[in-house]
């Protein structure tokens, strides 16, 4: 079993603009209206980059931004994985329609979009990041196969992790014998540890292949024809803040079952690490190897710690020598 904690999400898809603007969508409690996706300029570019970027490029880069903005880390500093079913297949049909013209003279421009790892590219150049990054695909089964090598990246570096899913139509003839609907993408901010940040627990296990999770009714047809959109019935468990496993098929005779346990709204944000001045007391003392914190103690009484508004004697544990720690939020009944 590996276990996260998520931090961040972007989301970007038909009628879905956006994880907040989303999340009422996603549980049922706004009805379901399919658009096009929205996919917004890469402002994250410079100008010379920015002309040159394809539609994958650019709504890979717009969840993976919106997905640390939530998390509030530096997306310079944290490893990310990408993943996509096919890559941008619009490039791939004017690669393959010069090829079989006569002239057959491909332009460099086209050429660097094609490479399965084009995304991860213009992601380091947008933010500067020189840390690790694995570009890979599986077919239909992309975004299980990301989260799978996202959480054993994360659990052995025991460092936060950006996994960013995508997938984009194809166009002409290749649309004929590889059918993918509508524009879609994803990102989760995921780490092996708990933090202020996190706002879900995920336990992922290898299990035979089983029945996959469907979406609900209104999104299934999306899941069912973009890959990428296989994340949805994660994405709606989230939003509802239920607790839920998942099944996400993987390869022929494999599945994910992903064990969510929400803490708190996703759309709550957080305090990023890097600007909190203090930790609340009663979070910091919920948070595994942290002492029990008691009203007397420093943390409780500095006059810049964070203070939630309940009184401190209700919500912090007593002291370790009168009682055991309290265990951590995150564990399951």
């Amino acid at each position: 079993m590996i276990e996260l904690f998520l931090e961040g999400i972007g989301l970007c898809g038909p009628g879905l603009p956006g994880w907040e603007a989303s999340a009422a969508i996603l549980t049922g409690a706004q009805p379901y209206e399919p658009a096009p996706s929205v996919i917004p300029p890469a402002a994250l570019l410079p100008p010379n980059e920015r002309r040159r970027a394809v539609q994958t490029v650019r709504i890979a880069l717009a969840v993976g931004a919106d997905a640390f903005a939530a998390a509030g880390l530096d997306p310079a500093a944290t490893a990310t994985i990408f993943a996509s079913s096919g890559g941008d297949g619009d490039t791939i049909d004017r690669i393959l329609t010069v090829l079989a013209s006569e002239t057959r003279e491909v332009s460099p421009t086209k050429f660097h979009n094609s490479v399965h790892n084009a995304p991860a590219g213009y992601w380091s150049i947008a933010t500067g990041a020189q840390t690790p990054s694995t570009s890979l695909c599986a077919h239909d089964d992309s975004f299980a196969a990301g989260l799978l090598e996202a959480g054993a990246q994360a659990v052995t570096a025991q460092a936060a992790i950006a996994l960013i899913v995508y997938d984009t139509s194809y166009p002409g003839p290749l649309n004929l014998v590889r059918p993918i609907g509508a524009p879609f993408a994803v990102a989760l901010v995921l780490s092996p540890n708990p933090t202020p940040a996190s706002f879900a627990r995920l336990a992922i296990t290898l299990t035979p292949a089983t029945t996959p999770t469907e979406a609900p009714p209104a999104l299934e047809a999306l899941r069912q024809t973009t890959p990428a959109a296989r994340s949805l019935p994660l994405l709606a468990a989230l939003a509802g803040q239920t607790p839920a496993t998942i099944r996400l098929a993987y390869l022929d005779d494999l599945a994910l079952a992903l064990a969510l346990t929400p803490a708190r709204s996703p759309t709550t944000r957080s305090p990023p690490l890097s600007r909190m001045p203090a930790p609340c007391a009663c979070w910091t003392a919920c948070l595994p190897g942290t002492p029990p914190v008691s009203p007397a103690s420093p943390a409780a009484t500095s006059p810049s710690a964070t203070r939630c508004a309940a009184p401190m004697a209700a919500s912090a544990p007593p002291p370790a020598s009168s009682s055991p720690a309290r265990p951590p939020p995150y564990t399951a009944a």
